[in-house]
């Protein structure tokens, strides 16, 4: 039988997710440009992320349809069955038979011939039983202990609904959860403000659904893709004329408040987006954009040369050791490699990768990155620290660490910063804690969840 080429597209990409490690974007972008409908083009993505949210409710589904403990079956069988499972709880114009049948022929165009009889048997019973489509809070043993109960209902580990219970409070742990499970906006940074209006007609022309973006004055938001639109926004972004980035993300180099003609270090570059925007700050300044790895930064060096920027010089470098500079930098931004878990709807697949103890390794690496820039600012310097994560150990923590071992350090308020760039109805205030650190949060800002912190040392140590 002829397999849908869009659930085709999907199940490779889960494949490599689960079995290469790979980023989820990255497995299915390979696969997207074989697809020549735009319809397979949605549909592959529904699926593939879909499923990735949603696994452990779907796992808590399938539980209910076979005898077999799921961890005793092949990847591919496991992937299959999640697959279909996803298309007959959450795709109601899917047939329930395409669900099935094209899983069954996945199973056997993966070699594992064998569990088709299985495969076939348990989304059979799947697809004739209406608790498939229930409520599933429903299900659930009333004497639940709700960490469990909301990782079950909103598919995320128990762990980290347990942390996240702890310190937001029940009713925005629910908003957060329900954000993770939602497609994120996709949204660009322009880089010259002055082109703005002149680049929404001109998207707008090209069949492309653009609107303002929700926070800055210089971000705009694709509603909906055209025919093609993919490959057309490809095009548009190799033009270059903007940059696809989260609007937190964006926000992360304006805290850093550089200015022309200075001397900027970028001491986690790739891939290259915070770069290019404090390129644009300094002007006839110079700007260092570092990275441990080689590839990363040639994917920053690609992203560069289409913007037209050339007073950037990349470097490849451990700032996890001391560094090689001989001079010291006016900025220093540091947006740390984390956790991530402030882009879990975004990178799906993050949430059943890791692990509580991963955090401390990352926060030791983190501080060692944050006493290395700090030792390379210079005097009345600021430094911007940031992460993608919400957990307290990558944030607060490094930087209370960081401060303790740095003579002088203090926090910064970013207001002042950002305020320019804010759209009117934004209040930049809203977006700092009570101790001056910048936070968003996916459940509350509709923007994927960011930290930074914006440290000054005295003009003089």
């Amino acid at each position: 039988m002829k397999i849908s080429p869009a659930r085709a597209a999907a199940f490779d990409a889960l494949c490599r997710v689960e079995r290469d490690a790979a980023f989820a974007t990255d497995a299915l972008d390979s696969r997207l440009e074989a697809l020549e409908k735009r319809a397979d083009s949605a549909l592959a993505t529904e699926l593939t992320l879909g499923v990735l949210r949603w696994q452990r409710l779907l796992d808590f589904f399938l539980s209910r349809f076979t005898k077999q403990r799921l961890d005793s079956l092949d990847a591919e069988v496991l992937l299959a069955l999640r697959l279909a499972i996803y298309q007959l709880r959450f795709l109601s114009r899917v047939p329930d038979a395409a669900a099935v049948n094209d899983s069954v022929e996945l199973v056997k165009r993966a070699r594992k011939s064998s569990a088709a009889a299985l495969v076939n048997a348990v989304l059979r019973r799947a697809a004739r039983d209406p608790c498939i489509r229930r409520p599933a809070e429903a299900l659930l043993p009333p004497e639940l202990a709700a960490a469990e109960r909301f990782g079950i209902l909103y598919s995320h580990p128990t762990w980290l609904v347990e942390r996240w219970l702890s310190r937001y409070g029940e009713e925005a742990t629910r908003r957060l959860l329900e954000a993770n499970n939602r497609p994120p906006r996709l949204t660009a940074a322009v880089l010259d403000p002055e082109r703005v209006a002149e680049l929404r007609v001109a998207l707008a022309n090209a069949g492309f659904h653009v609107a303002p973006g929700r926070c800055l004055s210089f971000a705009l938001e694709f509603r909906g893709l055209p025919r093609g639109g993919i490959q057309r926004l490809r095009d548009e972004l190799r033009a270059g004329r903007m940059i696809l980035q989260d609007e937190a993300s964006q926000m992360i180099p304006l805290l850093a408040d550089a200015q022309p003609g200075q001397r900027v270090l970028d001491l986690c570059a790739a891939p290259g987006g915070k770069t290019a925007r404090l390129s644009c700050c300094v002007g006839q300044g110079t700007v260092v954009g570092a990275d441990l790895h080689l590839h990363r930064l040639r994917q920053t060096r690609e992203l560069l040369s289409r913007l037209g920027i050339t007073n950037v010089s990349l470097l490849a470098l451990d700032a996890t050791r001391p560094l090689p500079f001989a001079v010291c930098f006016d900025r220093v931004l540091l947006d740390a490699p984390c956790s991530g878990t402030g882009t879990l709807a975004r990178n799906p697949e993050i949430r059943w990768r890791l692990k509580p103890g991963d955090l401390s390794a990352l926060a030791a690496k983190q501080r060692a990155l944050l006493c290395h820039g700090l030792a390379y600012l210079a005097p009345g310097g600021r430094l911007v620290y940031s992460t993608c994560s919400l957990e307290p150990e990558e944030n607060h923590q490094v930087v209370a660490a960081a401060l303790a071992e740095s003579r002088g350090a203090r926090i910064l308020g970013g207001q002042a910063a950002l305020m320019p760039h804010l759209l009117p109805r934004i209040e930049a205030a809203a977006l700092f804690d009570a101790l001056g650190y910048f936070q968003t949060l996916p459940g509350r800002d509709a923007t994927d969840g960011f930290f930074a912190a914006v440290i000054e040392v005295p003009p003089s140590r």
